[in-house]
This record gives C-alpha cells, structure tokens and sequence, in this order.
C-alpha cells in the first residue's frame, strides 16, 4: 500500500516521529512536505500535494498532521476523491475505512501524543473497505454528491 503523509509546523515533529514509527512497522511512506519547519506555513497550502496524489491515485491512503486536524480536514475534503476525517480514537480509524472508504487520516499533533498518533495510524492503515451491500450504497450516495457540486 502506498500511503502519503503530510504536515504543517503544528504537525511537523510529530510527522517525523510518525512517520519513523510508520517505517519500522514496514509501511512504505511518501513525504508530501513540510520538509523544514516553517512557524508561518499555512494547512490549505501543505496539504494540497497529499489531496491531490490521492485524488489522482498515486498513493492509496494518506495521513495529515495540523494543529487540531481540523484544517487538514477541510481542506482535503475539497478534492474530488478525496474522503478525509479527523480521527481521535481506534474504533473510528477502522470504521471509517470499512464503512465510509475513508482514505485520508487527519490527525491533531497539539492535541494528542506520539504513541496515539501511531496507534490510529496503524489501525487506519490495517483497516479495509467492507463493500457490503448497505456501504456501497452509501459510498456511492456520496460520491454522486461529490460530482453534483461540481456543476453548482
């Protein structure tokens, strides 16, 4: 599985620390920046590359880091393709995923601590889709959605 990753200087440091955690797991990483820590970068901005190698398939799943994972969030639920969800807890980081085809981890690096930043992403990453009948009917609800909005 290719998974992305992505941070801003609210998530920088605990990128790195995630992202060794990550590694020594046996996941295959791709850095979608920051690559230095700058105090005065902007989320909108950094996730983009992310948002986008998602929506175009070039990484499977993908985890942002901000401040809150508020504004990771947003931003990347505007990209078609794109399913993002703040994630605080195990049962919805594989939930998401089995129900909803949740493809974009977001998480807060000032609000929760390494070990469970690694412990959600560990779950999200193991997590597969269930395309039980009632999901994909949802699934697919949203993404007719998804294209609705782009003739508004």
């Amino acid at each position: 599985m290719n998974v992305g990753i992505a941070a801003d200087h609210a998530g920088f440091e605990q990128k790195s620390q995630l992202m060794k955690q990550l590694k020594e797991k046996g996941y295959t990483l791709t850095d979608y920046g920051a690559f230095e820590y700058d105090s005065s970068d902007d989320y909108p901005d950094i996730i983009v590359p992310l948002a986008l190698a998602i929506s175009r398939g070039e990484v499977t799943r993908g985890i942002a880091v901000c401040g809150s994972g508020v504004g990771v969030s947003i931003a990347a639920n505007k990209f078609p393709g794109v399913r993002a969800a703040l994630i605080s807890e195990t049962y919805s980081a594989h939930q998401g995923v089995e129900h909803d085809d949740m493809n974009l981890l977001c998480l807060g690096g000032r609000v929760m601590g390494p070990a469970m930043m690694t412990e959600l992403a560990d779950t999200f990453l193991r997590a597969q889709y269930q395309p039980e009948e009632r999901f994909q009917r949802r699934l697919d609800k949203v993404i007719a959605l998804e294209r609705q909005a782009k003739d508004l």
